[in-house]
């Protein structure tokens, strides 16, 4: 998905800056880059994260830095910032999102002759190609406009220039951008969990496609928000880090409503809840606090050594790190029926391994209750499943497995109480060795969240979508 940070001070900028960028490290696996503006020159670092963390790469670089605004990312994508001169001038750029036309706004413009010199590793950088959209007009505005009337898919960005830094949200709204304010400074962050320790307070939740134009003595509305919106809902479900807020709903409160509504639907009996660390686990106290069922840890992750599971880019060792960094609790788990809760299921190679886990350390009976419906659409809209086919999805190989073809009856599928519903149901648990597998609801899920189901992305759930 990718993270965004950017603040303007009437003072030096930087430790505020290489802060709250990496409180957003939560939400990229690749790069993490920065730029600062001094008032005549860009000074930018960007890194490699896939082996390491934001502030051990930048922090010898800090001394370096000097400026009163700039704006950082976390990137699952390509490199970034990028440092652009055109027409407009001098400014720097970042981007979270995805662009589903890349390969169409690229002929586009190469037939315009324009070129580029970014690369992402696998073509174009969509940064760049951002960038070249915006070019095309008169003014930024114009140019953010003219990225919303092209694009495909979602794009959230922060321009930094010499005057100021501009904040434009995705015109459905899909990733967010808050800002934050403490006395003469501004700050703009798609978490607000980087407000709090730097003194910052959420001073606004940008709208979809809304723009703004902020300084250090305050910000302008240069785009009045869109009136649909349908903002990612794996944010409150996953992505998001407990102490944020999206739409001014946190994260840890909806996923103890998550919790709630998969224990209100269930009726297992059983010694005690688990939650797969780190974002199950609020979703197993939730469960808990419903049933009045202990909460118990029947395995805790070894964090100072092994990074998130997702972060090394070959499955292999990915699956690799999500096994080892898991340690059992071995008097916990021994004869033990338990209730295992985890955000949802993905390919299930993981979870496989953790319910293995437990298995093979004497527990009795293992019922898994994810926090989500069964992902049967690769997301089209953030990176979320970017480098996974349709048949990544356990929930599709199970459908291929019971119809030949994976792309066979997906409404009926994506259906709870259907005779293939059931069957895809059954075919998941078996593979994953649990005693018994309950999806949470699409309505229960919506409800737990708080927003109307049309502000919501689903598109993962039930393949609705807008562009």
């Amino acid at each position: 998905m990718g993270g965004l940070f950017g603040t303007i001070s009437n003072h030096d900028c930087v430790h505020d800056l290489y802060y709250g960028t990496d409180y957003n490290s939560h939400l990229g696996t690749r790069r993490g880059g920065m730029t600062v503006f001094d008032g005549k020159n860009y000074t930018r670092s960007i890194h490699n994260l896939e082996n390491s963390y934001f502030r051990t790469k930048f922090e010898p670089e800090l001394v370096q830095f000097k400026g009163k605004s700039g704006i950082g990312v976390i990137s699952d994508t390509e490199p970034q910032p990028l440092l652009i001169h055109s027409h407009l001038g001098e400014y720097a750029l970042v981007t979270v999102g995805k662009i589903v036309n890349l390969k169409e706004l690229t002929e586009r413009a190469l037939q315009k002759h324009i070129h580029f010199s970014e690369t992402s590793g696998a073509g174009v950088s969509p940064t760049e190609l951002i960038a070249m959209l915006i070019d095309e007009c008169e003014s930024f505005e114009a140019g953010i406009e003219n990225v919303y009337a092209h694009l495909k898919g979602s794009c959230t960005m922060l321009i930094l220039t010499h005057e100021g830094i501009f904040a434009a949200r995705d015109k459905l709204g899909r990733t967010p951008i808050v800002i934050g304010k403490k006395e003469g400074a501004f700050a703009m962050s798609s978490e607000t969990t980087s407000f709090a320790n730097l003194g910052f307070s959420t001073e606004k939740y940008l709208g979809p496609g809304e723009v703004l134009f902020v300084t250090a003595d305050g910000y302008e509305q240069r785009r009045k928000p869109n009136d649909k919106m349908q903002i990612c809902t794996f944010l409150w479900v996953y992505y998001g880090y407990p102490s944020s807020y999206y739409e001014g709903i946190n994260v840890e409160e909806c996923r103890y409503r998550c919790g709630a509504a998969l224990a209100r639907n269930d009726h297992e009996e059983v010694d005690f809840v688990c939650g797969v660390p780190d974002s199950g686990i609020a979703h197993a106290i939730g469960y808990s606090n419903e049933k009045k069922i202990p909460y118990k840890r029947a395995y805790v992750k070894y964090t100072p050594t092994w990074p998130r599971s997702f972060m090394p880019q070959n499955q292999e060792t990915r699956d690799l790190v999500a096994k080892m960094k898991l340690i059992p609790t071995m008097d916990v788990i021994l004869g033990k029926r338990m209730i295992l809760c985890d955000d949802s299921i993905v390919r299930g190679t993981q979870l496989k391994d953790n319910v293995k886990i437990l298995t093979d350390h004497g527990a009795k009976e293992i019922h898994v209750r994810p926090a989500c419906p069964t992902l049967i659409f690769p997301c089209e809209f953030l990176n979320f499943s970017n480098s996974r086919s349709s048949l990544d999805l356990a929930g599709r190989k199970a459908i291929k497995e019971l119809e030949g073809k994976e792309d066979a009856y997906l409404e009926e599928y994506a259906t709870p109480g259907s005779a293939r519903y059931h069957a895809m149901i059954e075919t998941m648990g078996k593979k994953l060795g649990c005693t018994s597998l309950r999806f949470q609801i699409l309505n229960d899920l919506v409800k737990a969240v708080g927003l109307d189901k049309e502000k919501l992305c689903t598109h993962c759930w039930d393949g609705s979508s807008w562009f």
